[in-house]
């Protein structure tokens, strides 16, 4: 079986911050894992006209639809989003107004984050870790946090950042595949 890991940068532009962390969190949860693993990041700046498309998924463009049913079918989800006004961002929770509430029961969350300063880093706390108890999902015990002095060009480049990464993903990693392993055994 191979694992799918689904990124979900809820940045407005593109290059980004937090599309840079977000890669960098599945790639590096993707080389953790036992056995083979793909990643997708979904760069929600460029599906804004099909979120935007109307008022019910059904209504949406074909890309938002493709990235929902992503997320949906995803083995793990890495979700990020830079800080705006201390929350994450109106594009991030429109997205995930659309997910199914029950799509993502159990499924392990990855939580990041980007802001100007560390002064926001309690977004993934008081925010994000909220919104994905209400889906249900198990997120994960540490989530990442970058200001912007940990990149460069766009690419993750402080040490601390990538201890941040690290640490995260060595402690997320035995949840995932336990929760993965008994995910299989139910289905098998």
């Amino acid at each position: 079986m191979t694992l799918r890991i689904v990124g979900v940068s809820g940045s407005l532009t593109t290059p980004s911050r937090t599309t840079a962390l977000v890669d960098a969190v599945a790639e590096a949860l993707a080389a953790r894992l036992d056995g083979p693993a793909t990643t997708r990041t979904i760069e929600l700046a460029g599906l804004l006209p099909d979120l935007l498309a109307g008022r019910s998924r059904s209504e949406l463009g074909d890309g938002a639809q493709q990235a929902l049913a992503a997320v949906e079918g995803a083995d793990v989800v890495v979700a990020g989003s830079p800080a705006y006004r201390a929350a994450y961002t109106g594009l991030f929770k429109h997205f995930f107004d659309y997910v199914g509430q029950y799509a993502l029961v159990d499924t392990p969350i990855v939580l990041t984050a980007t802001g100007g300063s560390d002064r926001h880093a309690l977004l993934v706390e008081h925010q994000m870790r909220p919104l994905f108890g209400f889906f249900q999902a198990l997120t994960l015990p540490l989530g990442i946090y970058g200001n912007e002095s940990d990149f460069t060009d766009y690419r993750v480049s402080s040490d601390e950042l990538r201890e941040r990464i690290e640490l995260s993903i060595a402690r997320a990693a035995p949840l995932v595949s336990y929760q993965l392993r008994t995910a299989v055994a139910a289905a098998g």
